[in-house]
């Protein structure tokens, strides 16, 4: 008998939910049910599968209400909530709009002028997905769907910390007949993400570097692609012409919204010597003016920390910085407040990079803020780091900043603003370091990853080729 696991309510603390993962056994009959479908689903061409998407949005909308309800109890926050469905639906619409343009089959000259070539491609039959916690429906799906639009079969494992929104959205699946075979979502902790990538032909996990480790070391054992995106420790740098106004309100924005916990949060800010003091003066200012949303959800920006386990390793880095010589400005802890954990907006200066909020990711609203003599030193210690997922420059002009922001190493650089990939999807890119692995899931590239290339090779004549054996 598989155990039942017990869910945490963020804004409470108390366990008022539970999932119970599948077995194995029954896992595996399932994965081998959707693999059977995806041969239908791929029969349908793209235009039918556009038409079935269409069909589960509606239901996602019809259902949107309680599907609100249950990411409000997963992360105990409401417009970061209401964010996700919408950037859910939206998605939809555009890999709906993009794919019958980017599965087109496509003829091509060669450099034979009687051998033709006919280039296509095939999907994957069966992608398994293994997503977090901090977005559970954005980044559940933010795969899913480019693979169900390539013609793959797809099984979500999300976060066990989240898993909430699971029952309402598998009821909108499960309304569309067409789509309910080929894409199941299952409830499970680290056990059954394990026994899906066994069971899968492609698999795609977001989360923690340690985690992705095993995750990449599983699937090549079994020969199969893993495309990972991981952890991240983004820099932002503040150039001496830059618009502090401006610097500061997208850097505070980018290193708290959802309190801090993506990937893509702006953990290290570096600031020209000669506006450092009049920049963190800003950025305090303006971190005073958000509140956290307790007791009510629209009393605040500010959300709970979602992953208790988070809670204690902001608190550890906090800590670590104040030994080593940190001032905090604002904020400055983890506290507990009617049962959920809940940190305010903080501001450190009198950072280096030995202490562990420089290094590791804290997945907070945490800003540390350091000086720098000249832009080379900027340079070097934005890319002191094992992570390269994004990072930010700001600059009076963008030819300015671009020209610092061609020697970062980070696959996403927002220029004169902060965490841009969260809102614009189509730039192509790539993590650096222990940031991810494999293709670009942003762009035309995410939804080619899930398709395997074909070439027809077609001889047009019925002469001898050149280079056959001559028989006389």
């Amino acid at each position: 008998m598989t155990k039942a696991i017990e869910v945490r309510n963020p804004r409470t603390g108390k366990y008022d939910y539970v999932i119970i993962p599948p077995p194995p056994k029954l896992l595996a009959q399932q994965c081998n049910r959707a693999r059977r479908a995806q041969v239908r689903w791929q029969k349908l061409g793209v235009e039918g599968r556009i038409a079935a998407l269409q069909e589960w949005k509606q239901a996602v909308l019809s259902e949107r209400d309680k599907l609100k309800e249950a990411l409000v109890n997963d992360t105990g926050r409401l417009s970061i909530s209401i964010l996700e469905i919408d950037s859910f639906v939206s998605s939809i619409d555009r890999w709906c709009g993009l794919a019958p343009d980017l599965l087109q089959d496509v003829a091509k000259n060669t450099s034979i002028p009687f051998i033709a070539l006919q280039q296509t491609s095939t999907p994957y039959p069966l992608v398994g997905v293994i997503s977090p916690w901090n977005f559970p429906l954005l980044l559940s799906t933010i795969d899913t769907i480019p693979a169900l639009i390539a013609g793959c079969a797809v099984v979500v494992k999300p976060s066990e910390i989240a898993p909430r929104f699971i029952a309402p959205l598998i009821a909108t699946i499960n309304s569309v007949p067409s789509l309910r075979d080929v894409l199941s979502f299952i409830e499970g902790a680290g056990e059954t993400g394990a026994a899906l990538i066994e069971n899968v032909d492609l698999i795609c996990f977001t989360g923690s570097v340690a985690t992705g480790r095993k995750v990449a070391e599983a699937a090549a054992k079994r020969f199969i692609p893993a495309f990972l995106e991981l952890g991240g420790k983004d820099p932002a740098i503040v150039l001496e012409s830059a618009n502090l106004d401006l610097a500061t309100s997208a850097i505070l924005w980018g290193s708290v919204v959802n309190t801090g916990q993506s990937c893509l949060s702006i953990e290290r800010i570096y600031v020209a010597e000669s506006i450092f003091e009049k920049f963190y003066h800003q950025l305090v200012t303006k971190a005073h003016s958000l509140q956290l949303a307790y007791p009510s959800l629209e009393s605040g920006e500010i959300g709970p920390i979602i992953a208790e386990r988070q809670a204690a390793i902001i608190n550890e880095h906090i800590a670590d910085a104040v030994e080593k010589g940190a001032v905090i400005h604002c904020g400055g802890k983890v506290e507990e407040i009617g049962g959920g954990w809940w940190c305010r907006p903080t501001v450190l200066t009198e950072v280096n990079h030995s202490m562990k909020v420089m290094q590791e990711e804290t997945f907070g609203p945490i800003m540390p803020v350091m000086p720098f003599t000249n832009v080379e030193a900027a340079i070097n210690l934005a890319n002191d780091s094992i992570y390269g997922l994004s990072a930010a420059v700001f600059a009076e002009t963008e030819t300015a900043a671009l020209a610092v922001a061609q020697y970062l190493d980070a696959g996403a650089i927002s220029i004169n603003d902060a965490a841009l990939t969260a809102i614009m999807h189509e730039g192509e890119k790539n993590a650096f370091k222990f940031s991810g692995l494999g293709g670009s899931r942003m762009g035309a590239a995410a939804l080619k990853r899930f398709l395997r290339k074909k070439a027809f090779l077609m001889k047009t004549n019925s002469q001898k080729d050149p280079w056959w054996f001559d028989h006389g």
